[in-house]
Order: structure tokens, then sequence, then C-alpha cells
């Protein structure tokens, strides 16, 4: 079984991890990507060293290119996983900050979930069109 990763969408339609890592190097990017899909292929079973707890149910995806670190913030809803927030890493701890940006997406991804009508998320890394 696969398991559907997708990006947060807000409101106006943009997708912040998604820009995130469009603005990084073409090489950068087949790396987050693969770790996107070895989520998708491996599902809550994807322990560390490629994931790990955050707080609650909030996981952060790792990725790594060369000495530069990357997480990606996200939550499992039912049978797919949500991408909330990326960010570069420069400390041992994620910043409560960027920790607040997830848990805010993640309430407004929940919140406009049952919406009518309905816009499906998009597919997040070799799936995304």
């Amino acid at each position: 079984m696969t398991w559907p990763v997708v990006y947060y969408r807000a409101a106006d339609g943009s997708e912040p991890v998604d820009d995130a890592i469009d603005a990084l190097p073409a090489k950068v990017q087949v790396v987050i990507d693969n770790q996107v899909e070895r989520l998708g292929l491996f599902g809550p079973d994807l322990g560390f060293p490629y994931t790990s707890q955050i707080e609650g149910e909030l996981r952060e995806l790792r990725c790594h290119f060369g000495g530069d670190h990357y997480r990606i913030l996200y939550r499992r809803s039912k049978s797919l996983f949500v991408l909330l927030h990326f960010l570069a890493k420069q400390s041992t701890a994620i910043p409560a900050a960027d920790i607040g940006i997830a848990k805010a997406r993640w309430d407004d991804f929940a919140l406009r979930m049952n919406e009518r009508p309905r816009r499906p998320p998009r597919a997040a890394g070799h799936d995304a069109s």
C-alpha cells in the first residue's frame, strides 16, 4: 500500500511547502522529493532517522543534502499525510515559531477539510502535478 502525501493548501490557494521546495536548487529538490516518496511508501512505519516526533501527532521528515539539513513538519490525517511547513534546520531543536506555523496550518486544514465545495489537496513529491 502507498500512502498519499499532499501539500497543505492555504485558503488563498498557495502551497507554502511546495513554494519553499521549488525555491531550492534542483539537486536539493530531488533529495527532498525522494524523502517525500519514502514517506508515501512506508507511511507510519517510516521511523528514525527519516522521521521523528516533534509534539503530539506533529512529526518531522528529515532531509539532508551534504551539510544542509531540511525539515518538513507534517501530520497524518487518516489515510494521508499533510506536509504543513518547510524549514532549513539551523539548530538542534525545531524553533517554537515553526511548530506554531505547522499547528496553525493543521488547524486550518482540519477546519476546511469538510467545506463544500471541497478542493482536494494536491499530491506532493514526484507525484505532484
